[in-house]
C-alpha cells in the first residue's frame, strides 16, 4: 500500500482536517498485506472482483459524523449533545421548586439521505429520566431551497422556540414560548432563501406548549411564517388558526410554567377547549459585531366552556433578550464559533458571553374565577435574568444563569412567593 492511497481528515467542509479515507485499492491492498501475515493467503482486488476502486467516505467535525456515497446520493450523519445541569431554587420553598442535579436533554440527532431528495430525521431524548420523541419527519427536497416536510417537527412558530437548544442563550426558553406548540405532527411546506425564509402546514394542532403525537379529533391548525434576513437583521411574523374542542378527560388546554419550569398556571378541572384557537407573533433579532438582540410578542386565544358559561380568551407574552461577547466573537443567532478555541497549550481560552433577559406572561382577566383559579394560578408573572457562558469551542460551553420570577396571584393568601432560579450547565455537541 503506498501513502497516498490514504488520506487523512476531520470536519465535513473544505479545508478542515482530514481525519482518515482509504481508497479501495488502499484497503484491497492493506487486507491482502493483512492475509499473508496472517496465513500466508492474499485477497484478490476490488478490481480483480470486478468491483469499484472506490468506498463510501466517512467524515467527522463540528457538524458531525457523515457516512455517505462517493456521489452523495445516499448520507448518514450522525450528531448529538448532552445538557448537565445544576438546578437551584433558594429562599423558594420546596414544593416550588427542589434543587437537583439534572440531565436536561442527552439527544442523538440522526439524518438519512437516500436517493438525493429525501432525508428523515430522528432526534429521540433521554433527558430527564424519561424517553421522548421529539423529531422523526421526512423532507422531499426536489431543490435545494424547497420542499415538503411530513412527520413530527417544531411548528413554525415561535422565534425561540425555532432557535436550537445547543445555541440558547440562557438556560431555559422565556416566557413567551409557553404559548406557542413544542411539537406537532402534520404536512408542511417550506421556502428558504438567504433573504427570506417560509413555511406554511397543515397540523393536528396542539395546546400551547404542547408536544403531541397524535389527533382525538378531526379539528386541525394551519400554521404560517415568514421571515425576512438583511444583514445584521431579521424580522418575520407567524401565526396559527384553527379549530380545538376538549371534552372533560381530554380538555385540549394549556399548563404553563415558571423559568424554572416548574407548574404555575393551569385552567380549572372542568374548562375545556370549546372553538378557535388562534396565535399571533411578530419577532425579530438584531446582530452586529459582538452585540445581539433578541425580542417577541405572542398572543394565544382560545374559546374556552366551563358548565354553562363560554369565552374567548387571550393571554399574552413577549420578551427582549440582549447578549455581548467581551471577548469580541460576532454573536449570532446560530452557533458562535470561538476566536480561539479552549487550548491551554497554546494559551488560548475560549470566549466569554454576558447576557440579560426580560419576559412577562399575563393571563386574559376574563379567566378569573370561572375558568381559573387565582389562589393556585398568577395573572400575570414577570422574570429577569442575567447570564455568563463560557463558550470552550462551537457548541460546547459552560453557563450560569439566575432568573428571577415574580407573580401576581397564585396564592392562597395573594401572591405566590418570588421565584429565584439559579441554573449551571455544561453542554457538549456534536
Amino acid at each position: 500500500m503506498q501513502l497516498s492511497d490514504v488520506n487523512w481528515y476531520l470536519g465535513d467542509q473544505p479545508g478542515q482536517e482530514r481525519l482518515m479515507s482509504i481508497s479501495g485499492r488502499g484497503w484491497a491492498r492493506l487486507l491482502g498485506t493483512a492475509s499473508v501475515w496472517t496465513c500466508g493467503l492474499a485477497v484478490p482486488s476490488n478490481r480483480a472482483l470486478g468491483q469499484s476502486d472506490s468506498v463510501p467516505p466517512a467524515t467527522a467535525g463540528p457538524g458531525g459524523f457523515t457516512i455517505q456515497s462517493r456521489e452523495g446520493s445516499f448520507q448518514f450523519r450522525l450528531r448529538g449533545y448532552i445538557q448537565a445541569d445544576g438546578r437551584f431554587f433558594p429562599d423558594v420553598p420546596a414544593n416550588l421548586g427542589a434543587s437537583t442535579f439534572l440531565l436536561r436533554r442527552a439527544r442523538p440527532v440522526m439524518d438519512v439521505t437516500t436517493w438525493r431528495y429525501f432525508t428523515l430525521r430522528l432526534t429521540p431524548d433521554f433527558g430527564q429520566g424519561k424517553v421522548t420523541l421529539f423529531d422523526a419527519y421526512l423532507d422531499f427536497r426536489p431543490v435545494s431551497h424547497a420542499g415538503l416536510r411530513f412527520g413530527k417537527m417544531k411548528p413554525p412558530v415561535g422565534l425561540e422556540r425555532l432557535q436550537p437548544a445547543i445555541d440558547l442563550r440562557f438556560a431555559e426558553r422565556a416566557l413567551p414560548t409557553n404559548l406557542v406548540p413544542t411539537r406537532d405532527v402534520g404536512a408542511q411546506l417550506f421556502y428558504e432563501k438567504p433573504i427570506v425564509s417560509v413555511a406554511a402546514g397543515v397540523f393536528n394542532g396542539v395546546p400551547d406548549f404542547g408536544n403531541g403525537d397524535i389527533d382525538g379529533t378531526n379539528d386541525k391548525d394551519f400554521e404560517a411564517r415568514v421571515f425576512f434576513h438583511v444583514p445584521h437583521v431579521g424580522v418575520g411574523i407567524a401565526g396559527t388558526t384553527g379549530q380545538e374542542h376538549g371534552t372533560i378527560t381530554a380538555p385540549a388546554l394549556p399548563s404553563y410554567v415558571t423559568p424554572g419550569q416548574q407548574p404555575m398556571f393551569r385552567y380549572r378541572d372542568t374548562t375545556i377547549a370549546n372553538g378557535t384557537r388562534s396565535r399571533i407573533t411578530p419577532q425579530g433579532y438584531f446582530y452586529f459585531g459582538p452585540f445581539g438582540l433578541l425580542g417577541e410578542y405572542v398572543r394565544s386565544a382560545q374559546r374556552v366552556s366551563r358548565t354553562t358559561a363560554t369565552a374567548d380568551l387571550a393571554n399574552s407574552s413577549w420578551q427582549i433578550a440582549a447578549s455581548v461577547f467581551v471577548t469580541g466573537e460576532r454573536a449570532s443567532f446560530a452557533t458562535v464559533s470561538p476566536r480561539h478555541k479552549f487550548d491551554p497549550a497554546a494559551h488560548h481560552w475560549g470566549a466569554i458571553e454576558l447576557a440579560a433577559r426580560y419576559s412577562e406572561l399575563s393571563i386574559d382577566p376574563a379567566a378569573f374565577p370561572t375558568f381559573a383559579n387565582v389562589a393556585n394560578s398568577p395573572t400575570k408573572t414577570t422574570a429577569w435574568a442575567v447570564g455568563a457562558t463560557w463558550h470552550l469551542a462551537p457548541a460546547v460551553k459552560i453557563a450560569l444563569n439566575y432568573e428571577l420570577a415574580q407573580f401576581s396571584g397564585g396564592a392562597a393568601g395573594g401572591d405566590r412567593a418570588p421565584e429565584h432560579f439559579l441554573v449551571t450547565r455544561f453542554q457538549q455537541a456534536f
